[in-house]
Formats: structure tokens, sequence, C-alpha cells
């Protein structure tokens, strides 16, 4: 009964974030090591795509890790570890990109084309309601005149 209530209980925590850092990774100094799990909590693994490199068991990744860890050993601040993994590999490389104004523009497209799109449907809408206006006497008079006339066959 009672390995049953602990596999139960195992079964139930959650695994740790931590599981794909190895121990040969670890550095010695736990502030450093802890900055190092925070930079990498905010990068990509390039080749899960969907997963921090902290969390990726990815060859990619562990690179990543140990660049990390390298970079804050030589005295690199957060930043300059964040830019220089950033020009290495690209702003894909951060979970959550910095804000600028390709990523403005990109994410303004689909907003300012529903906009365009809708702005199309009001004038087109408008243009079929000033069609449609009924014909003045004059209008319906020379209507029926043309009509009456016997027209020429083709």
């Amino acid at each position: 009964m009672r390995k049953l209530l602990l596999v139960l209980l195992l079964a139930c925590v959650p695994a740790s974030s931590a599981l794909a850092v190895q121990p040969d990774e670890i550095l010695d100094d736990p502030a450093l090591e802890e900055r190092a799990r925070g930079l990498s909590a905010r990068l990509r693994c390039l080749v899960c795509q969907n997963q921090s490199i902290d969390d990726s068991d990815a060859e990619l990744a562990r690179d990543l890790r140990v660049l990390v860890r390298e970079r804050l050993l030589a005295g690199d601040s957060d930043a300059e570890v964040i830019d220089f993994v950033v020009s290495r590999y690209g702003e894909f490389v951060l979970l959550r990109p910095r804000f600028s104004v390709r990523n403005a523009l990109l994410w303004a497209t689909p907003v300012l084309l529903l906009g365009a799109g809708g702005a199309f449907v009001v004038l087109g809408a408008r243009r079929r309601r000033r069609a449609s206006t009924p014909l003045t006497e004059d209008e319906r008079q020379r209507l029926d005149q043309i009509l009456r006339e016997p027209g020429e066959t083709n």
C-alpha cells in the first residue's frame, strides 16, 4: 500500500523545468547559476521552438546553455549575454521578441487589413445606395418615351 501511495505521489509531482540541464553544466557560483537559469528561460530552443533552452534536451539547446554560462563567467551582464546570442542566432531565439518597428508592423498588419476591408465594404454599400435612387419625373417620362418609340432591330 505504501509503495502504491509513493508511486501516486511521485506521479502527481510536476516535472522540474531544470531536467534538461546536465550536472556538468551547472556553475559552482549559485548566483551565476541563477542568472544562467533566468537567461536560459528567456531563450528559445531553435530545434524544439516551443521550449526554452532550459527545458530542451536538444544538443543545440545544450550548446546554448553552455554558451550562456561561458559568457556569464567572462563577466558579461544579462543584457550583453542576450545581445550576443541574438547577434549569432537572430531575434527568433528570444521567446519574447523585443519591441521594434518591424514587429509592430507585423502585429499591426492584420488590423490594418481589417480596417481597409471594412472601409471598402462601407464605401461600396454607400455607392450602391446612391445608385438605387428612384427616377425623377423627367427621367421617367423620357424612359416611357424611349420605350414607346419603335426601336431599330439589329
